[in-house]
């Protein structure tokens, strides 16, 4: 079955290359939208299939994959920021606190009528962060196009006193949640590729 990655981010496509499974990749151009009526786990499932749904549309024979992840602390969704201060802020925020990071997931096959949604939680916590630390981080521009405004896999490792989850979801893709369902739903075993 051919599979597609719905993502351009070069985050995913690296775990996913971590497995045997071959796969190509087709950005989704979806709006990324919040609406504040759902719950952070509704806006990422919402969204993840979003984006698997927009490719699928055209590849109706592949299994396509989508995923969103977003950072929450006390129930407030921090997307990427838009610009430096922004950024700032919101690192300023998680200083010393521990928050959540969400990924979404989905796995769509429109010809087999097929589609699976679910999502992975990861906890986080900061350390206390100086002011000059935080603007040291934001001057490596790391956390401008990163959900939460970093990116543990980079220089934004130094900011994190503790894990509690699955790391691939903070990176981006829960790897080992989504694997378990590929290959029960869709006999896709990524130890083989297949």
């Amino acid at each position: 079955m051919n599979i597609i990655l719905a993502s351009n981010s070069p985050r995913r496509r690296e775990i996913l290359e971590n497995t045997k499974v071959r796969f190509s990749i087709k950005g989704s151009q979806i709006d990324e939208v919040i609406n504040s009526n759902e719950s952070p786990k509704e806006t990422v499932m919402r969204l993840a299939y979003e984006k698997a749904l927009d490719i699928a549309k055209d590849n109706k024979d592949a299994l396509v994959i989508g995923a969103d992840t977003i950072v929450v602390i006390n129930d407030t969704i921090l997307g990427k920021p838009k610009d430096e201060k922004e950024a700032y802020d919101m690192i300023k925020l998680l200083s010393g606190k521990t928050h959540y990071v969400i990924t979404g997931f989905a796995l769509i096959n429109l010809s087999l009528e097929k589609k699976v949604i679910d999502y992975e939680i990861s906890k986080i916590t900061f350390k206390e962060l100086s002011n000059e630390c935080i603007k040291d981080y934001i001057q490596t521009k790391e956390s401008l196009d990163k959900a939460g405004a970093y990116g543990i896999q980079g220089y934004g490792a130094l900011l994190v006193k503790n894990i509690e989850g699955d790391y691939f979801n903070i990176v981006g893709l829960p790897i080992s949640k989504m694997s378990d369902c590929l290959k029960n739903h869709f006999n896709i075993n990524l130890f083989y590729g297949g």
